[in-house]
């Protein structure tokens, strides 16, 4: 079994053109995809869960 790619915050970034304010502001609301935290502190997110995060959202309005 493969194991998921994880993604680094700035890659996860980069993918949304988001700024890092922003979307530490969207997580706050429990609004932002699931992440998982390194013991160093640092965040992972699996690249399967920011695409299932992303489907999920409403892109009818713009």
């Amino acid at each position: 079994m493969a194991r998921a790619k994880l993604l680094r915050l700035p890659e996860v970034l980069a993918e949304l053109d988001m700024s890092r304010a922003a979307f530490y502001r969207m997580c706050a609301k429990g609004q932002g995809p699931k992440a998982k935290r390194l013991p160093n502190g640092h965040l992972r997110f699996r690249q399967c869960d920011v695409d299932a995060w992303l489907a999920t959202l409403d892109t009818t309005t713009a």
